[in-house]
C-alpha cells in the first residue's frame, strides 16, 4: 500500500523516552538572557521521520501497542499525543495517523482501565476472535494443515479462555500458529509429536489432548491416502473408495494434506518465477549497456551487483521475508552468470542470454508441473466426491490461498473454472502470452 509502518510496545517506555530528555539552552528575552529547559526528540517521533527518510513514503501508521499499559507518569502525554499526535513540542508527521491496540483487563494484569476522558480521543474497534477470517491468514502464513483441518471441524475450539481450579486454560490464535512452526520444526528433526509439546502452546489439557490424537490421524492419513501418489496421478481404486467412504472429518483432513502438500510446490515455483522475472528486468537493463560497450559485460554485471546489494540492503526492513529471499536470489543468480563469464573468459550478451534461457525454460517446466498436480488433485475430489460439499470446499481453499489464488491467475486451471460458476471471463492464454513477453531479454 506503500505505507511507512512504524511498532512501538508501549509496556517499556517512560516518559523520558516517549518526549525526549531534558537540556539546557539559553534564550534571549528582550535585554535579558535566561537559561531554560529544553528537550530532545522524542525517540518515537524520531522513529517517524527516520522512516519517511529511508523509504521515501510520506504516508504513514505509528502503531502503539498495548496502549492500556502506559505507566502512569506517561499518561498525560498520552493524552496530548492522543488529541494533537504531539509529544513534547515534536509533533508525527503530517500524513501519518496513529493507531493503537491493547488487551482487555481480563486477559493482562497489567492493564488500567481507560477513562471517559481517554475514550473520548479514541475510536475503538472491539476486535472478536473469528476462525475463518484467521483461516486466510493461516494459509498464507502457512500453517500446519494438520490444525486447519482440525480447527475446521471444531471451530469453537479456536480461540477459547476459561477458568479451571488449577488456573487458566486457553487457546489463542497465536498459540495455534507457535504450535505450527514448532510442529514444523519437530518433523524436519524426526523427533514425535506429543501432548506434552502440544500442551505448550495449547494449555487448554480437553483441547491439546483431542488436537494430538486428531494431529496422529493426519500423519497416518499421509500415508494411507498417499498424497503424494494422488498429486501424480497415480492413486489407486482402493485410495478412491477408502476416500468415498471415509467420515466428514477425515475428508477435511485429506483435503487440506493435500492442499498443504500441492502449495509447498506451488510456493517454490512462483518464487522462482518471481526471480526470473526481476533477474530479466536486470538483464535487459544491462543488455543496453552492453549494447554500448560490448566488451565490458562482466565488469557492467559486477558494478549493476554492487548497486542492488546496497539498494536491497537498505529496502530489506519494508519488504516481506518472501520478497527479500527473492531478492537474494536474484544476487546469487546474477552472480553465478558473472563468474560463468570470467571463468570462460567470454565477454558479450550473448552468452548472458544463453544462460537465462536455460533458467528460464527450467523454470517453465516446473510451473507445468506444478499446474499438472493442481488438476490431479481436483480430478481426484471430482472422482471422490462428484460435486458434493468437499468440492465446494476445496475450490474455497484455492479460492482462499493466496499462493493458490495467484497460482490459478497466472497458470490458469480447467479444474478450478470447471467447478466455479462465478469466476468472471477472461482471456489467461493472453495473459500467458503477455507473461512470455514481459519475460524477453
Amino acid at each position: 500500500m506503500n505505507v511507512a509502518l512504524v511498532t512501538y510496545s508501549m509496556t517499556h517506555h517512560t516518559r523520558q523516552s516517549a518526549i525526549g530528555l531534558p537540556y539546557i539552552s539559553e534564550r534571549q528575552y528582550g535585554e535579558e538572557k535566561a537559561r531554560i529547559s529544553q528537550y530532545t526528540m522524542s525517540e518515537i517521533i524520531a522513529s517517524a521521520y527516520e522512516a519517511v527518510e529511508q523509504t521515501g513514503r510520506e504516508n504513514g501508521i505509528l502503531f502503539l501497542d498495548e496502549i492500556n499499559c502506559v505507566s502512569e507518569t506517561l499518561a498525560p502525554a498520552i493524552l496530548q499525543f492522543l488529541q494533537y499526535k504531539t509529544f513534547g513540542n515534536r509533533q508525527l508527521p503530517k500524513r501519518w495517523i496513529v493507531v493503537s491496540a491493547g488487551n482487555p483487563p481480563q486477559y493482562n494484569k497489567s492493564v488500567k482501565e481507560f477513562d471517559i476522558a481517554t475514550k473520548d480521543r479514541l475510536k475503538c474497534l472491539n476486535i472478536v476472535e473469528d476462525f475463518d477470517v484467521w483461516k486466510k491468514y493461516a494459509y498464507d502464513a502457512r500453517v500446519h494443515g494438520a490444525i486447519i483441518a482440525f480447527l475446521e471441524v471444531n471451530k469453537n475450539w479456536f480461540y477459547s479462555v476459561r477458568m479451571t481450579p488449577d488456573g487458566s486454560a486457553f487457546a489463542t490464535a497465536r498459540g495455534w500458529e507457535d504450535l505450527s512452526f514448532a510442529i514444523k520444526m519437530y518433523e524436519q528433526k524426526g523427533f514425535s509429536v506429543d501432548a506434552i509439546l502440544v500442551q505448550q502452546y495449547i494449555t487448554d489439557e480437553d483441547i491439546s489432548r483431542k488436537f494430538t490424537v486428531f494431529y496422529e490421524l493426519y500423519r497416518k492419513y499421509r500415508e494411507d491416502y498417499q498424497v503424494e501418489a494422488i498429486l501424480k496421478k497415480k492413486n489407486s481404486e482402493a485410495v478412491l473408495q477408502r476416500a468415498q467412504e471415509a467420515p466428514f472429518d477425515e475428508r477435511i483432513a485429506l483435503m487440506e494434506l493435500l492442499f498443504e502438500t500441492l502449495n509447498i510446490d506451488i510456493v517454490k515455483v512462483l518464487d522462482d518465477r518471481k526471480v526470473i522475472s526481476l533477474l530479466a528486468k536486470e538483464l535487459r537493463d544491462i543488455k543496453k549497456a552492453v549494447g554500448k560497450n560490448p566488451n565490458e559485460s562482466v565488469s557492467l554485471m559486477d558494478e549493476r551487483i554492487s548497486e542492488l546489494r546496497k539498494a536491497f540492503s537498505k529496502e530489506a526492513g519494508s519488504k516481506t521475508k518472501s520478497e527479500n529471499d527473492v531478492r537474494t536470489r536474484v544476487l546469487f543468480e546474477l552472480e553465478e552468470l558473472t563468474n560463468k563469464l570470467k571463468e570462460n573468459h567470454i565477454e558479450g550478451f550473448e552468452a548472458i542470454k544463453k544462460e537465462f534461457d536455460k533458467r528460464a525454460k527450467r523454470q517453465a517446466k516446473e510451473m507445468d508441473l506444478a499446474g499438472e498436480e493442481f488438476e490431479a488433485v481436483i480430478s481426484f475430489i471430482e472422482s471422490a466426491w462428484k460435486s458434493g460439499r468437499e468440492l465446494s470446499y476445496y475450490m474455497t481453499v484455492l479460492t482462499t490461498g493466496k499462493h493458490s489464488s495467484e497460482f490459478i491467475a497466472i497458470q490458469g486451471s480447467d479444474g478450478y473454472y470447471r467447478n466455479n460458476d462465478s469466476l468472471l471471463a477472461y482471456d489467461v492464454k493472453q495473459n500467458i502470452k503477455n507473461e512470455i513477453m514481459n519475460l524477453e531479454i
